[in-house]
């Protein structure tokens, strides 16, 4: 017995440590496959939608600081920009705020009708 019995001093032998190409896909509980390269995603024609203009008029009611933030708040426009932009419209009567698609310029007259400010939307021509 005390062949096949180990004593406090000795310890059981150790495998040597397996690196990962020692292992076949069966030992570690996966599966081989071959890595393929992914095929470049079909090109798209990508059609863009018409441009509307969004077109502030002149307002007599409103304060300036006013119809300023409400840009702003409304635009991606910052307020140096929205400044230019009420001023053009308060000397000449109209100023373009910005380019984008119908819905969009459509939303944004909404917006500004909300506070009462008149916008107006035409279809920018190419």
């Amino acid at each position: 017995m005390r062949d096949m019995a180990m004593s406090d001093h000795e310890s059981p032998e150790q495998p040597e440590p397996r690196t990962p190409a020692d292992e076949s896909p069966t030992q570690t509980g996966g599966t081989a496959t071959a890595t393929r390269p992914r095929p470049a995603p079909p090109k798209r024609k990508v059609e863009h939608l018409p441009p509307w203009r969004v077109l502030l008029h002149n307002d007599s009611v409103n304060d300036m600081l006013y119809v300023v933030e409400s840009i702003v708040a409304l635009t991606p426009l910052g307020r140096q920009e929205a400044v230019k932009r009420m001023m053009e419209a308060h000397i000449t009567g109209l100023s373009m705020l910005l380019v984008t698609h119908k819905e969009r310029a459509e939303l944004y007259r909404d917006q500004f009708r909300s506070k009462r400010l008149t916008v107006t939307i035409e279809p920018a021509e190419g």
